[in-house]
């Protein structure tokens, strides 16, 4: 059995997702595409394998139960933004079959990897779109259940960009580091536009550093 395939599995248990093989075998597989790709296409500034499982595949993992908490069972649509190489939508759309998942990146070669993984890994779950967030809008079907982000943007920015991709009763979903302080505070100030109900906080194996997800709703005085 290879390391990485060890230092997954261990992972996966520490984090308590219980996936089955073949799922496992997409996430190397992945693995396997983004240090391919990212030879020519700068998909990410990690080149090692090992660094790419723990700060890549494994921190991404960390969001599937919250992720999954907030969603249930359901089938939802899930907007990844920013996505580059697919971090975390791919490892989502591998982890949870049920969910619909869109990476949209302003950079086309960057949306044509997703489309090839998409298409190599065999996942009808998953595609690419090569857009600007701003261009999406729900009322013309263009809608998400949950809008994502894992290190993109301001908290403002990344609601602001995206408020026209979020469906009604939607939720956004800001991975980051260390707890935002500043960024919540400058939510705050917004004047209702957006809810913060919960900040949670990660542990990704393998990965001594902060992680948190944001999860946010539009407020009562939200304007569309």
């Amino acid at each position: 059995m290879s390391d990485l395939r060890i230092t997954l599995q261990a992972g996966l248990q520490s984090l308590q997702l219980a996936l089955d093989a073949r799922q496992v075998d997409l996430l190397l597989d992945y693995l396997g595409l983004l240090q391919k790709w990212n030879k020519v296409y700068n998909l990410t500034a990690v080149r090692l394998p090992e660094e790419m499982m723990t700060h890549h595949l494994l921190d991404s993992l960390a969001a599937i139960k919250p992720l999954l908490q907030q969603v249930g069972d359901r089938s939802v649509r899930l907007l990844d933004v920013g996505s580059g190489g697919g971090l975390p939508g791919v490892v989502i759309a591998i982890a949870c079959p049920q969910i619909d998942v869109t990476c949209v990146d302003t950079v086309a070669k960057k949306a044509a990897f997703i489309q090839q993984a998409a298409a190599t890994l065999t996942l009808p779950n998953l595609r690419g779109l090569h857009a600007r967030v701003e261009s999406l809008n729900a009322l013309s079907g263009q809608g998400f259940d949950v809008v994502c982000s894992r290190a993109f943007a301001s908290l403002v920015d990344f609601t602001n960009w995206s408020r026209g991709a979020l469906m009604p009763g939607g939720v956004w979903m800001a991975m980051k580091g260390k707890h935002p302080g500043d960024e919540l505070a400058t939510l705050a100030s917004e004047a209702g536009r957006v809810d913060v109900f919960h900040v949670e906080q990660l542990q990704v194996p393998g990965l001594d550093a902060e992680r948190c997800i944001v999860w946010m709703r539009p407020g009562p005085m939200a304007v569309a």
